[in-house]
């Protein structure tokens, strides 16, 4: 078997906030793990709930986030931490959490790699599966594409934003090669956008109650209120950064180029369950 060997961290790391759509306050404990174990989640606000494997088969239906649901136990939002795990290459982890909501922090992956960091990465003695993406693929969705296509080494992650002449948003493109120091400081610190119409929304539905304008990027019709841009691409690169935590959903490392025209969580998650049948595939082609 080709790749690198799986990594966890050596030691227990803790971080703190609210969910941006819940505002409730949260607190989150990442544990070291042997091999093979996975990402999990454990919710300890729900006594003898039993704990939730981080992949596509736990996926639950929601909007504008990732969701994951056992039994009577479920956490969202997870997408910015399982980007920072993906980007870190991080794949054995326990996730201790006592609310339904992970923390939103700054509404980029930045504090999650900073906690993961401090808690020191371990290279373990068992070798990361990894899925080579042989030949080139398109998933659309009415004006959204993700297109696949094999890559020499490790995974490219493209991301093109256009959303029209009438958005305060302008196009930009996000292309990475992406490796634990790219992740970091490249596509880590791209926070979360929206636009100033949906926040008015979705506070009258009662979320977000909790969030100011320094928790994400809020547009306006002139551009971000009250708030500056980290990089003149950063909502690609976020979109790049969700897209990235949504594909650990399947499992394995991915090699090869994937590139992402206009899609969202829906799409990320197509993607993964595609990259996970053709794994599946490809390893019962290998059996027979």
């Amino acid at each position: 078997m080709t790749g690198r060997y799986q990594n966890t961290i050596e030691n227990v790391a803790e971080l703190k906030g609210f969910g941006l759509f819940t505002n409730a306050d949260v607190t989150l404990r990442f544990y070291p793990t042997a091999e093979n174990h996975g990402i999990v989640f454990q919710r300890t606000d729900l006594p003898g709930s039993r704990r939730i494997p981080a992949t596509i088969d736990y996926l639950a239906p929601e909007e504008r986030r990732t969701k994951l649901v056992r039994d009577e136990a479920s956490v969202e939002m997870t997408e910015h931490l399982m980007a920072a795990l993906a980007g870190l290459q991080i794949d054995n982890c326990l996730i201790q959490i006592d609310a339904p909501e992970l923390p939103g922090c700054d509404g980029s992956a930045l504090p999650y790699v900073e906690a993961l960091l401090d808690a020191k990465i371990v290279t373990q003695t068992i070798k990361r599966e990894t899925f080579v993406i042989q030949q080139t693929e398109s998933l659309q969705q009415k004006q959204t594409t993700i297109s696949l296509a094999p890559c020499d080494s490790g995974l490219r992650l493209s991301y093109d934003l256009n959303y029209g002449n009438n958005s305060p948003i302008e196009p930009q493109v996000a292309d990475f090669s992406i490796t634990p120091e790219t992740f970091a400081t490249k596509i880590a610190p791209a926070r979360t956008f929206i636009l100033e119409q949906e926040v008015n929304y979705l506070r009258s539905k009662g979320y977000g109650q909790k969030v100011t304008l320094e928790d994400l990027l809020v547009y306006g019709d002139e551009g971000p209120i009250g708030n500056s841009l980290r990089a003149p691409n950063e909502c690609a690169r976020h979109k790049l950064l969700d897209c990235l935590g949504d594909l650990l959903l399947c499992g394995c490392d991915v090699q090869g180029h994937i590139r992402c025209f206009r899609s969202g969580h829906r799409q990320n998650h197509q993607l993964a369950k595609e990259i996970k049948r053709l794994k599946n595939r490809s390893s019962i082609e290998r059996a027979a």
